[in-house]
Parts: C-alpha cells; structure tokens; sequence
C-alpha cells in the first residue's frame, strides 16, 4: 500500500497570525506533539515533552509560557527553559534541552523544515 501524495507535501503548522506576541500555541504533526513559541521576529518550534518527566508541558491548552511571557515553563514542577533554544536554566532538568525542530516563517505561515 502506498501514501498518498499529500503526506510528502509540506504543510505548514499554523499561520503566524494565530500565535500571539509573545505567546505559545500547541501544534500536532504527523502524531507529535510540537508548541511554537513566539517573541517578537523570533519563532521557535520544539517538542512538547520535559526533558525531566517526559510528560507535556502545559496544563492549560496554548500556555507554555510563566507569568512574564518571557521563559518556557513546564506547569508539572515548574523548570523554566530558555525560548531560543530550549535550555533549562532552573528547576529539576537545568542544563537539560527542550529537543527543538528547526522552522522557517514563509507567507504569513510556520512551517517546518
């Protein structure tokens, strides 16, 4: 049996319209589990598990970010990551990486690459 032609295509994971400034959004594709976080012309796409527990980060849908808007934090013990790259700088897991998967912004849209 042979995959349809659509699932060789790229498809784009959100229009940046619809993630905020500073904000987060959670995205799937192709099964797993992504949230997109964005500060400014700076867009980051990364996996959607602690590096710690190995569980999803949010608890409430679309909020991966602490209070100031400014760090990734994980709602289960609290670890604060760095939004450029995913590094732990406190909690359980600091010097830990979020696992990112590298993206581009095209017409409006995040793609992956």
């Amino acid at each position: 049996m042979t995959q349809p032609i659509d699932d060789f295509l790229p498809q784009p994971l959100c229009r940046l319209d619809e993630l905020a400034d500073p904000g987060s959004k959670g995205l799937m594709h192709q099964g797993q589990a992504l949230f997109a976080v964005r500060q400014g012309d700076q867009v980051t796409v990364f996996e959607n598990r602690c590096p710690h527990r190995g569980i999803p980060l949010e608890w409430v849908q679309d909020q991966f970010l602490d209070s100031s808007e400014r760090l990734i934090q994980c709602a289960t013990h609290g670890a604060l990551f760095l939004p450029e790259n995913g590094e732990c700088v406190a909690g359980p897991c600091a010097g830990a990486y979020l696992t990112a998967r590298p993206c581009h912004i095209s017409n409006g849209q995040l793609w992956l690459d």
